[in-house]
């Protein structure tokens, strides 16, 4: 049977074992490399699914490849760079056989006093190029607490998912298991701690040491979020450090959330931060343009607002309001709400332009260079910023635009991505084939080389 039409078949059988969200995440990138010597190899996506795949889902794929094939094998996971080495330079291949089996989920359990969201869950976290990474390993932790990545250290600016991805991973324990989750911040935390010196009726402190305790060390889960703010609360540092030991001596799951990397975290102990290491640390890196369009899109969908909004638009936000996921859908709210308050006015590019104008300009202003480039720019050819931004392609925006992205990377640091994200949404390759055109145009054009010249002494910001 062709290796192609075997997986096929594998992939039908064994995604109704599975949630759509396992299968979506492990097995939907996967492919049969080869068939050879008893061995079943395998090309997966990211060096996370091969420990995963191993760990978790080795008998499912075994029990499966036999009802199909007959045989039993062993499994050896691959990357496809791996694969391409092995051709390149005849390399023998890395085996990765199997010995665990995947261990048995208990009786889903409501667990009171978690302190969890139920509306962020895996299956409405959108999943992009920035985030691909780390929403894999929160989904690996998730379906197996405690042996999977001890401690998770999720980190990453605000607003790009970090809390919606704890409160992912404590949901989805929750409902599949009996296991006690509980999600607090490290103000919560510190709150906590404080409150063991209170005295009681007695005059002792024991029942608030009692419950501080069991609050925090009887549990299977711990989701502590902005791990940074225990910076300078030196005594709460040190309760941490042993409830960290408990937790972690007991295989109990820890998963710690930051605005910096560990390595950052200049004001926590050496011993602290030596600790956040032992697992797995993860970076959310902020959403690109395709991402943001996404997000905007689902809030949309999810708003079921009554009035359309038109793709440009989507577009327009996607490129003009950052990378805060908050602000982001912010901005839908915003819209919608100024188009009520204009009397249901027809929701257009312009008006999106009028609406927004205030939250560009906080974070988008004119000191930013590219901006600044594409202004000058657009006034010289006589066009409009938005011309020099859009999708259009006649000759009249197409060569302007050309000369603007030149400018923008020869006068300033940015790299190619993120200055097609500036031009609408272009690809990085767009960018780069523009800026080598105008390169060459430059020598053997003076008439441009000498518009050129204008134009960088116009703008006249200081050059990379």
């Amino acid at each position: 049977m062709n290796v192609d039409i075997l997986w096929s078949k594998f992939l039908d059988e064994v995604k109704d074992d599975l949630t759509s969200l396992s299968f979506d995440t492990w097995f939907k990138d996967t492919e049969l490399y080869k068939l050879n010597n008893g061995k079943a190899y395998i090309i997966v996506p990211m060096p996370i699914h091969k420990k995963h795949l191993a760990d978790n889902y080795s008998d499912l794929i075994l029990n499966h490849l036999n009802h199909i094939t007959g045989t039993n094998f062993e499994l050896v996971f691959l990357l496809r760079e791996e694969i391409e080495e092995e051709v390149e330079e005849d390399a023998p291949l890395e085996e990765e056989i199997i010995h665990q089996s995947m261990e048995s989920v208990g009786v889903p359990h409501e667990q009171a006093q978690s302190n969890l969201k139920s509306k962020y869950t895996f299956d409405n976290f959108i999943v992009g190029n920035s985030n691909k990474f780390a929403h894999a390993a929160a989904l690996s932790v998730a379906e197996n607490p405690g042996n999977m990545y001890n401690p998770l250290f999720i980190y990453g600016n605000s607003g790009l998912g970090k809390t919606h991805l704890m409160h992912a991973i404590g949901n989805y324990i929750t409902n599949n298991s009996n296991r006690r989750v509980l999600y607090v911040t490290s103000d919560q935390f510190i709150q906590d701690f404080i409150g063991i010196n209170k005295k009681d009726e007695k005059g002792t402190n024991f029942n608030y040491v009692d419950f501080f305790k069991n609050k925090y060390r009887n549990i299977d889960v711990l989701i502590i979020d902005d791990i940074q703010f225990l910076g300078g609360a030196t005594q709460t540092q040190q309760e941490f450090f042993h409830t960290f030991n408990t937790l972690y001596n007991d295989s109990k799951q820890i998963i710690i959330s930051s605005d910096r990397s560990p390595d950052d975290l200049k004001l926590l102990e050496d011993r602290l931060r030596t600790r956040f290491c032992w697992g797995l640390t993860v970076n959310i890196f902020p959403p690109d343009f395709a991402l943001r369009t996404e997000i905007l899109k689902k809030k949309i969908i999810a708003g079921n607002f009554e009035k359309e909004i038109p793709d440009d638009v989507v577009e327009y936000i996607a490129s003009n309001i950052g990378t805060d996921v908050r602000q982001l859908e912010g901005s839908i709210t915003r819209l919608i709400a100024y188009s009520t308050i204009m009397g249901g006015a027809e929701i257009t590019l312009d008006l999106a332009i009028e609406a927004l104008k205030d939250f560009i300009s906080k974070g988008m202003s004119e000191k930013n260079d590219i901006h600044r480039i594409q202004k000058i720019v657009s006034e010289y050819f006589q066009i409009s910023v938005e011309d020099i931004r859009s999708k259009k392609r006649s000759s009249n925006i197409s060569f302007p635009r050309q000369i603007a992205m030149y400018l923008c990377r020869t006068m300033t640091n940015e790299s190619f991505p993120k200055i097609g994200t500036e031009f609408g949404g272009k690809d990085h390759t767009t960018v780069m084939h523009s800026v080598e055109k105008i390169e060459k145009e430059i020598k053997m054009n003076k008439d441009l080389a000498n518009i050129i010249e204008k134009l960088k002494k116009d703008i006249g910001i200081v050059q990379k």
